[in-house]
C-alpha cells in the first residue's frame, strides 16, 4: 500500500522528524489560500502514488501568490505516468545546502531490514549505487536487536558530520527507524533529506509504502484497496483483490490462469518459451471455489489485452471438479468470447474432465502442449 507524500510526512512530523511547513490543496484557488498563509517562495508538488514525478514536471516553484496559482493549475491538469493528479501540496520551499538520501527497506535474501544511506539525494538511488557506489552506505538491521543509537550515529558519521549536527541528524534516523517498523513498511525513505544553510535537517519528500500482509493493523489505510482514485492498482487488479485472488497486469495478450504462485510463474515461463508473451499473472490460490474461478475467468475474458486464456490448474488442496464448475457457469452466463486452453490434472480430475468434455471443451494434460496451443491460437 502506497501513501501519498503529504499523508508520510504527516506520520514523519507526529514522530519528531522535520518537514517542510505546508498544507494540501485541490484547486488553484485553494492552492493560492494555502500558500498566502506560507512564507515565499513556494514548492507546488502533484500527489501521485508514483515515482518519478519530478522528471515528469510535477514539482514546480512559485516566487508568489500568482505565480502558486498558475502553477498548481498546470499540474492538477496533468497525468503523470497515466494517474490523473488530483491534489498538490503547497510547501515552503527550503533553503538547501545539500541533498541527502535516507531509506530503510527489507533485504530479502537476509531476511531482515538494511538501513541505506547517500550523501548524494534528489535523484534515483538506483543510479548512485551504480555510478557512485562509493557514496552508499548501509546497515544491516539484525532484526532481534534493531537499528540503535550507534547505527545511526555510525552512518551520520559517514556521511561526513560531527559534532552536535552528527548527533542532530542520527537522532533523526532513529526516529525514522522507528517509523518504519511501527508502519510495517517494505519501503520508507527521506528523498532528498535536506541539509539546510542553518546546519538543521528536513525530509523533504517522503515515501512509505506499507505491506499489505500488515493492513489489519492499519485499518484507515485497507479500503484504499478498493478505491480506483486512491490507488495505483488497475480496475482489474481492484477486482481480483475484491475476489481474493492475487493479479498483476502485464503488457502481453496471453491471459494466464493459474493455482499457486509458482505453477503461474511456470506458465508464464511456458508462454514466453513459445513465443507467447504473458497478459498478467492470476493467482486463484490453493482451495480455489467456482465463484473464485468464475471471478478470474471473467476478468481475463473482459480484459482487452488479453487475445487468448490459459488456465492451468494442478490440483491439490484445488479441486479440478470445482474448477470445472466455474468454467462451465462462465460459458453457460457469457459465453467464451475468445479462445480458452484448458490444462487440468490432479485431484478429482476424471470428473472435471468428464464435465467439460460433455460440454463440449476439449481439455489438456500437458502444461508445455498447452502453453504452445495457447500462442499459437494468438
Amino acid at each position: 500500500m502506497k501513501l501519498y507524500e503529504h499523508e508520510a510526512k504527516t506520520i514523519l512530523a507526529k514522530s519528531g522528524i522535520p518537514t517542510p511547513t505546508g498544507s494540501l490543496a485541490a484547486s488553484p484557488t485553494q492552492a493560492k489560500k494555502v500558500a498566502s498563509q506560507l512564507h515565499p517562495p513556494y514548492a507546488v508538488k502533484a500527489q501521485v502514488l508514483v515515482a518519478g514525478r519530478g522528471k515528469a514536471g510535477g514539482i514546480l516553484f512559485a516566487n508568489s501568490l500568482k505565480e502558486v496559482e498558475k502553477a498548481s493549475s498546470k499540474v492538477l491538469n496533468m497525468k503523470i505516468k497515466g494517474l490523473r493528479v488530483g491534489s498538490v501540496l503547497i510547501e515552503e520551499k527550503i533553503r538547501v545546502k545539500k541533498e541527502l538520501y535516507f531509506g530503510i527497506t527489507i533485504d530479502r535474501s537476509r531476511r531482515c531490514y538494511v538501513a541505506i544511506a547517500s550523501t548524494t539525494g534528489g535523484v534515483d538511488i538506483e543510479e548512485v549505487a551504480s555510478d557512485k557506489p562509493e557514496k552508499i552506505f548501509k546497515v544491516f538491521i539484525d532484526p532481534t536487536l534493531g537499528f540503535r543509537s550507534y547505527h545511526a550515529r555510525q552512518i551520520a558519521n559517514k556521511m561526513g558530520y560531527s559534532g552536535k549536527q552528527m548527533l542532530r541528524l542520527a537522532g533523526i534516523l532513529e526516529k525514522f527507524y522507528k517509523v518504519a517498523t511501527e508502519h510495517d513498511a517494505e519501503l520508507i525513505e527521506m528523498n532528498p533529506l535536506i541539509e539546510t544553510a542553518d546546519g538543521g535537517f528536513v525530509a523533504a519528500d517522503a515515501r512509505l509504502i506499507i505491506d499489505d500482509n500488515a493492513l489489519y493493523r492499519h485499518l484507515q489505510y485497507k479500503e484504499r484497496l478498493f478505491s480506483k482514485d486512491k490507488t495505483e492498482l488497475t480496475t482489474e487488479e481492484i477486482r481480483a483483490k475484491k475476489a481474493g485472488l492475487a493479479y498483476v497486469q502485464l503488457d502481453g495478450n496471453v491471459g494466464i490462469i493459474g493455482n499457486g504462485a509458482g505453477l503461474v510463474m511456470a506458465t508464464l515461463d511456458a508462454v514466453q518459451l513459445y513465443g507467447g508473451k504473458p497478459a498478467n499473472f492470476l493467482d486463484v490460490g490453493g482451495g480455489a471455489s467456482k465463484q473464485q474461478v468464475v471471478e478470474a475467468l471473467n476478468i481475463l475474458l473482459t480484459d482487452q489485452q488479453a487475445h487468448v486464456v490459459f488456465i492451468n490448474i494442478l490440483g491439490g488442496i484445488t479441486r479440478c471438479d470445482e474448477v470445472a464448475k466455474g468454467i462451465l457457469e462462465v460459458q453457460k452466463e457469457m459465453g467464451f468470447v475468445k479462445p480458452i486452453i484448458i490444462r487440468l490434472v490432479g485431484t478429482n480430475e476424471e470428473e472435471g474432465r468428464r464435465m467439460l468434455t460433455e460440454a463440449g471443451i476439449h481439455v489438456l494434460d500437458s502444461m508445455e502442449e498447452a502453453a504452445k496451443k495457447a500462442v499459437d491460437m494468438l
